[in-house]
């Protein structure tokens, strides 16, 4: 009697093993088919979902593979949201700053003018209500995505010009590639502005159908070569200090996966924000002494253009509360948290000259 008790406990400690084991085991094989807005060619733009596709299967135990689609290789970057959403593909690569047309909100979540830095970025969405309010934004605009902050960039450039510009005046009639929220504040000061995607740009300037571009980092602009075109750079990025891209994945894609997968595809994001940031705080300086070499003058913005930039981005605020509920709620939250982390801000790092 007492050896079958036994044989019957290890019968049954056996498969209760195996049945604990079988989500494991059973775990649905996913192929993420996943089209983006950057090349891979780019370092800190299309370079992090390519690092992030060749580990993805290692951090999901083998489970989820990434095949990623080059610029309109399947999708145009304009419709990688809708095609997502639809489930055309399962998911994509952008930032969100594209889909403001449909979205006003969803600039806020790609880069802010006069904005947070990438530290402040990253702990609204990871600490405060941002990423909250970041789905819910998808939600409320009947998007069935998943979205996963997937990377971020430090400051940009903020134009690459071919005279001096010195005064309001100067801005006056220039026709500029400017993206985002930035934009906003350019056209008010009497700019015209288009968006133009990064291997369209160079061509643009050559042609003289743009007198003027901002794209990204130093790093990139020199791969599209800008600097043989225009030589005055001028920062900081005020309409860019930090910049966001996301990952999105079709809601059904997202809820067939089991927890594991869930955890490895949201944790290996968040490694690919680290490497990001990484990469491209450490390959600008390099970038910037060549340019300089080439004969490009590095110029920082004057106190009056910086004072009128900044007043002219508070206009553009207002107007776009008034004109969307969902742009006023989340401007509201980020702005609480932006006022609470001035005290950390202003008393634990050293200003700027003393650096």
């Amino acid at each position: 009697m007492k050896l079958c008790l036994t044989k019957l406990s290890i019968s049954a400690l056996v498969a209760t093993s195996l049945v604990a084991a079988t989500p494991a085991i059973a775990a649905k094989k996913i192929l993420l088919k996943t089209p983006i807005a950057f090349g891979t060619h780019l370092p800190a733009l299309g370079t992090p979902i390519k690092w992030y596709s060749e580990r993805i299967e290692a951090t999901s135990g083998g489970t989820i593979r990434m095949k990623v689609y080059e610029p309109g290789k399947l999708v145009s970057p304009p419709e990688i949201l809708d095609a997502v959403s639809s489930g055309k593909v399962n998911s994509g690569y952008a930032t969100a700053g594209y889909w403001q047309g449909k979205l006003p909100a969803a600039a806020i979540f790609s880069a802010v003018p006069f904005g947070p830095e990438a530290g402040e970025y990253m702990a609204w969405l990871y600490f405060g209500n941002g990423l909250s309010l970041y789905q819910e934004m998808y939600d409320q605009g009947g998007f069935n995505v998943k979205v996963l902050p997937c990377a971020i960039i430090s400051p940009e450039t903020s134009g690459w010009f071919k005279k001096p510009i010195e005064k309001p005046e100067d801005l006056k009639g220039l026709n500029m590639r400017f993206f985002g929220l930035g934009a906003s504040v350019m056209e008010k000061l009497g700019v015209g502005t288009v968006q133009l995607p990064g291997g369209e740009i160079f061509g643009a300037l050559e042609k003289g159908a743009i007198d003027a571009t901002e794209f990204s980092q130093p790093a990139i602009d020199q791969r599209l070569g800008f600097h043989k075109i225009v030589k005055y750079n001028y920062f900081p990025g005020w309409h860019q200090q930090a910049t966001v891209f996301e990952l999105l994945i079709n809601k059904d894609t997202w809820n067939d996966m089991d927890e594991a997968q869930q955890i490895a595809v949201e944790t290996t994001c968040m490694a690919s924000m680290t490497y990001s940031i990484a990469e491209g705080e450490a390959m600008q300086f390099d970038v910037m002494k060549r340019a300089q070499q080439d004969g490009v003058e590095i110029r920082y913005w004057n106190d009056e253009m910086l004072t009128l930039f900044e007043t002219t981005w508070m206009e553009v605020v207002d107007e776009k509360k008034k004109a969307d509920p969902f742009f006023a709620k989340v401007w509201a939250d980020l702005s609480q948290f932006r006022a609470n982390y001035d005290i950390w801000e202003a008393n634990a790092f050293l200003p700027r000259a003393q650096k």
